[in-house]
């Protein structure tokens, strides 16, 4: 499969062949359990002290002539702690019982739970290479509402690696007629409910990712623009291909990207 090379003027400069990674078949399922297996690891612990209100000692005694005894007193069975005595007739309050005022709490998140989900070597393997060839299904990309035109996929360009301001990488992009592609990804809206007190008042959209085949002054000059990513092409991940899990995302490639997916056999499983 040969594919278009562009400058960064949007200029065709030639075609070069796709490595094998963008043949892989398409699977969805997949995609979806690598995305949720990485989701997992995000996740804060938390749970309860295991003890957390059972730290004192309740005991009614239901038989006669015994201390601390509510035998014949009309008290409730509920487990409680002496709060007062008189003699032999002691006070009782409830304790320890979730219906109790200051009793434990009832099925509370437990603090061994383990949240991280696991996912084979292979399985996570096989998901972005499944997630690479979504990126150049047309189809696949619509549907996830990029702007895409009459563009051709994949879109692979030289020399982009070299850019180092920001106006440079958008008048790039914008040749590559995707500007209404750019428009759509500034949109953002207030979130509706209480996750606007929680630092995250705003949604925003996924713009293009661009992928990049070594720390270079793109990474840099592509920070500030919004719903625009990048990343160097061996830390790919199926949360940056398809986010939310939903294959598609529209990428645009490094020539020395390609390259660098092509001899190293990345993501192919194989030793090195």
């Amino acid at each position: 499969m040969k594919a278009e090379v562009l400058s960064t003027k949007g200029e065709k400069k030639g075609k070069m062949e796709l490595p094998v990674q963008f043949s892989e078949e398409f699977h969805p399922d997949i995609i979806k359990r690598a995305f949720s297996a990485n989701q997992s690891l995000n996740y804060n612990h938390h749970g309860t002290d295991p003890r957390a209100g059972v730290k004192h000692v309740v005991r009614v005694k239901r038989r006669r002539n015994v201390y601390r005894t509510g035998y014949g007193k009309g008290a409730s069975r509920t487990p409680g702690k002496v709060v007062s005595r008189n003699g032999n007739r002691l006070s009782f309050v409830g304790e320890q019982v979730p219906f109790a005022r200051k009793g434990r709490t009832a099925f509370p998140p437990l603090v061994e739970k383990i949240f991280e989900e696991k996912i084979n070597i292979k399985e996570r393997l096989f998901a972005i290479r499944s997630a690479i060839s979504a990126t150049i299904k047309k189809v696949l990309v619509e549907k996830r509402n990029h702007k895409i035109g009459k563009v051709e996929l994949p879109i692979i360009v030289e020399g982009a690696e070299k850019l180092s301001k920001t106006a440079e990488v958008k008048k790039m992009i914008e040749s590559f007629g995707l500007k209404d592609e750019l428009t759509r990804a500034k949109e953002r809206k207030v979130r509706a409910g209480i996750g606007k007190m929680r630092g995250r008042k705003y949604k925003s959209k996924k713009g293009p990712l661009l992928v990049v085949s070594k720390t270079c002054p793109l990474l840099k000059s592509s920070k500030s623009m919004q719903g625009v990513e990048a990343i160097t092409v061996n830390n790919l991940n199926v949360t940056l291909l398809a986010p939310g899990g939903v294959a598609g995302r529209l990428t645009i490639w490094t020539k020395e990207s390609i390259d660098e997916l092509n001899n190293k056999k990345l993501f192919l499983g194989e030793k090195k």
